[in-house]
């Protein structure tokens, strides 16, 4: 008996599986990411936005957002998938604003992502989810230093030690990114 169709905008059961299977695995690689770090600056050079743009590329707006909100949601629950452990007490980390940022960030590369398979619409696409990426961390990062820790930080200091030292390595990894998801999305069925 074959199954009934799917509504008009209701996603095929065998998409909604996959996507939740995908969605699980770039919540697992992102957690993967943070553990592999370099320290600089204030935070550590991580691969977490690698992955949060891998997300978005392949499955999407929806399905990468949702693959970083359960990344998000594991950490604060406490499992320690943060690069400094998890739990609630980690949204008074000053990095904490860059781990919500990769929320809007992948859904936006999603949107860009999808409407084009080619390298340079990818580029362009994690290029718009990493300025979304600082326009949530920096301001919640200052917010934090300054406020909570009262540390008086200005601007500047906080643009240099939370983003322009680690602009080269964002750099690199979108350009990883625009060369792997046209290889990964012809692999995905």
């Amino acid at each position: 008996m074959p199954s009934p169709r799917p509504e008009k905008g209701e996603i095929p059961t065998k998409n909604r599986t996959r996507n939740i299977v995908l969605a699980g695995l770039f919540a697992a690689l992102t957690a993967v990411g943070a553990l592999i770090r370099i320290p600089l600056g204030a935070m550590s050079l991580t691969l977490q936005f690698f992955f949060t743009a891998m997300a978005g590329v392949l499955l999407g707006g929806k399905w990468g957002a949702v693959s970083q909100a359960v990344y998000v949601l594991l950490g604060l629950a406490g499992v320690p998938i943060f690069t400094r452990g998890g739990g609630i007490s980690y949204l008074l980390q000053p990095s904490f604003g860059f781990l919500l940022g990769l929320i809007p960030a992948a859904a936006v590369i999603g949107a860009i992502a999808r409407a084009d398979n080619s390298r340079r619409r990818t580029v362009l696409a994690c290029a718009v989810g990493l300025l979304v990426l600082y326009a949530v961390g920096l301001p919640y990062m200052g917010i934090i230093l300054n406020v909570y820790m009262g540390r008086g930080l200005s601007f500047w200091r906080i643009l240099r030690d939370g983003m322009l030292l680690y602009l080269p390595g964002d750099c690199l990894k979108i350009a990883v990114t625009a060369l792997l998801a046209p290889i990964l999305r012809r692999a995905l069925p």
